[in-house]
């Protein structure tokens, strides 16, 4: 698991000024923790962070000499310039379950013989630290028109280390046929 290397916020330094210094701001929140540690860390390796990552990953943070382990739980972006605000973290605990969200990433979707309607692609669960799942990649090579992937029928979601939080009969992916596509259609 990655580390990635933060400081305790400094509050003479306002949000603004420090994100023009290369710096990002961001907070850890745990239920271990008595309170919310605002932090900030270089936004180069707030950017690698993002690129690598998704919200629900989990990373190992040290702060200040002292390394947790934590999902990343939120991250906020400037839409116009991609600029990164904020970056919130949930400490995690070994013994307590953690809501999270697992990425569904389709390969080979350009081989589908038919029109591939990508419908639920984060899925919702609770777990332990130790059983978290980051991301499931799914291969659509050789899918026929008419396939149909509920959440239920993915392997790894059936194990009873994971509580889903949506229903195992939603839809992840469907592939119809090219004549009927209709993207006004389309779930999710």
């Amino acid at each position: 698991m990655e580390t990635i290397n933060v400081q305790k916020r400094d509050f003479n330094v306002k949000a603004k000024k420090m994100r023009r210094l290369g710096m990002v701001p961001g907070d850890v929140f745990g239920s271990f923790l008595p309170e919310s540690i605002s932090i900030q860390m270089e936004e180069v390796v707030a950017r690698k962070l993002i690129r690598l990552k998704r919200e629900g990953s989990k990373v190992m943070m040290n702060i200040d000499g002292k390394t947790i382990p934590v999902q990343i739980k939120e991250k906020s972006l400037n839409p116009v310039n991609n600029e990164i605000l904020h970056i919130s973290f949930q400490a995690l605990t070994e013994d307590e379950k953690v809501n999270s969200l697992i990425h569904i990433i389709i390969i080979n979707d350009d081989k589908v013989a038919g029109i591939l309607e990508k419908i639920h692609l984060e899925i919702p669960y609770a777990s332990l630290p130790e059983d978290m799942i980051d991301t499931i990649t799914i291969d659509a090579d050789r899918m026929k028109v008419g396939t149909v992937l509920t959440v239920g029928e993915i392997p790894e979601l059936k194990s009873d280390k994971i509580e889903l939080q949506i229903d195992p009969e939603s839809i992840v992916l469907r592939v119809i046929p090219r004549k009927n596509y209709n993207p006004m259609s389309v779930e999710g």
